[in-house]
């Protein structure tokens, strides 16, 4: 026969049971924001942490395909070549002189088209449909476009040069012209993703703000500067951020464009991971290129998230 210790034991353990059962029927808001966020979690875990993880450990190897040897743990030695790599400071510079380049260019272009497909008149769709071809337009296509536009015989910017009475330039000869086409293709390129997250901004703003302006006897350029970009704010910081961050891993229009020339002086940090990777098959110091990368992303992002924190 059990003791009164006993059945209150068995009591307890059978209502803690209970509660359990009852919790996770009629779960708090807490629990069920656990349970239906705990799928989301697992799947970033298995698409971004365990690569990322695996990039660094890797970036800590020396491990070479072409070698035929197994990976051996080569500590920082990847990141001390990189130090002494003339190349690998030279594509980084390009890398972010790009974004410095192209990053304002398309937000400036971006926010001009979106004022035009903003305008009030009839027919809006054909110039919102414009926007989307070119962001629509694969990368590579883009770039073997204007490496035709640029072509110093039969191009289309030189033929016109010649028309007004310039000379032809033989852009890709040269290393300051070859980077100026690049940065021109990705500002055509990137300007209307701007512009549709801009123009996407300007639809939030209510009309009746402008019609009050208007009443105190505020121009359309006072109304710019104190209605229109003070509201725009937090979709343009949206912009720079997605924008920023494609620029700093810039591939497809350089690559299909110049293939890096002439030598590496239109070459980006992005083709010297694929080169070292792919064609070098050196997987060590590639992880290592890829990690410089990742952290520099990761550095515009958190100036991103401050400066929406700090104006939040």
């Amino acid at each position: 026969m059990a003791t009164a210790s006993e059945t209150g034991i068995i009591t307890a353990h059978r209502e803690g049971a209970t509660k359990w059962w009852t919790r996770f029927l009629d779960p708090s808001e807490r629990t069920l924001a656990a349970l239906l966020l705990a799928p989301t979690a697992l799947l970033l875990s298995l698409i971004i942490v365990y690569p990322v993880c695996r990039l660094v450990w890797t970036s800590f190897q020396n491990l070479s395909l072409t070698s035929g040897l197994p990976a051996e743990f080569a500590g920082l030695e990847n990141y001390r070549l990189m130090i002494d790599d003339p190349v690998f400071w030279e594509t980084t510079w390009n890398t972010v002189l790009i974004t410095l380049i192209t990053v304002p260019g398309a937000l400036l272009v971006g926010l001009g088209l979106a004022l035009m497909a903003n305008m009030p008149f009839r027919l809006k769709w054909p110039v919102r449909l414009s926007l989307l071809i070119p962001w629509a337009l694969p990368l590579s296509f883009a770039g073997l476009i204007f490496a035709w536009f640029f072509h110093s015989e039969y191009g289309v910017v030189n033929d016109v040069l010649r028309r007004v009475g310039i000379e032809g330039i033989i852009w890709f000869n040269s290393a300051n012209w070859a980077f100026a086409a690049i940065c021109l293709t990705i500002i055509w390129k990137t300007s209307s993703f701007m512009a549709l997250i801009i123009l996407a901004g300007l639809q939030t703003i209510p009309r009746s703000l402008y019609e009050a302006a208007e009443v105190d006897g505020a121009g359309r350029f006072r109304q710019f500067f104190e209605i229109t970009l003070p509201l725009l704010k937090p979709a343009i910081v949206v912009a720079l951020i997605f924008r920023t961050i494609t620029a700093l891993q810039t591939f497809d229009i350089p690559f299909t464009m110049t293939r890096g020339g002439p030598g590496t002086s239109t070459a980006t940090l992005a083709m010297y991971i694929h080169q070292n990777t792919v064609d070098f098959l050196d997987l060590g110091y590639g992880s290592a290129l890829a990690v410089v990368m990742f952290l520099l992303s990761m550095c515009v992002t958190f100036v991103y998230l401050r400066m929406i924190r700090a104006k939040g």
